[in-house]
């Protein structure tokens, strides 16, 4: 047998690889510009995050983190900004478990540094303070997500 045939059979431990990493859409809004300028800044900033993920073969996903960031400052939305941060990832050769957990996890941890700082200059570009987002956890994310999902599991189901 060669080495080629061998290596074929053999099996292949767990892969995980970054193909590509790109922004795919991103939006920008200042409704109330330029009032919002002449007002004295203290913004209440939300952010609010979603991931999906798309199978493209059996070992590559794309999985795209978005980021929604709105700024109000004095009741007024001082702007809204979307950020849709998209990656490909080699992802194989692990249990369903596994794989879910890279996907949700692992690939969103790999892509909110670009899109804090595609969320950053969007904001800056439009003339308002730096907008570092902090770090988000989230492995613990994942975590309480599938605590949430057992939960609703055992949860007894109504019968009429």
């Amino acid at each position: 047998m060669s080495e080629n045939e061998q290596a074929a059979q053999q099996p292949k431990g767990p892969q995980f690889a970054v193909q590509r990493l790109y922004l795919k859409d991103s939006s920008l809004e200042t409704p109330n510009s330029p009032q919002v300028f002449t007002k004295q800044w203290k913004p209440e900033v939300n952010l609010e995050m979603n991931t999906a993920t798309n199978q493209l073969s059996e070992e590559h996903f794309e999985v795209v983190l978005t980021l929604t960031v709105t700024a109000k400052n004095d009741g007024d939305t001082a702007f809204l900004v979307e950020v849709h941060q998209g990656g490909i990832f080699l992802v194989g050769g692990m249990s369903d478990q596994d794989k879910a957990h890279a996907l949700g996890a692992f690939c969103p941890n790999v892509l909110f540094p670009y899109a804090r700082e595609a969320v950053d200059n969007l904001v800056t570009k439009a003339s308002f303070p730096p907008l570092m987002l902090a770090p988000v956890n989230f492995d613990a994310l994942y975590a309480q997500k599938m605590q949430r999902a057992a939960a609703e599991q055992n949860q007894p189901t109504e019968t009429h």
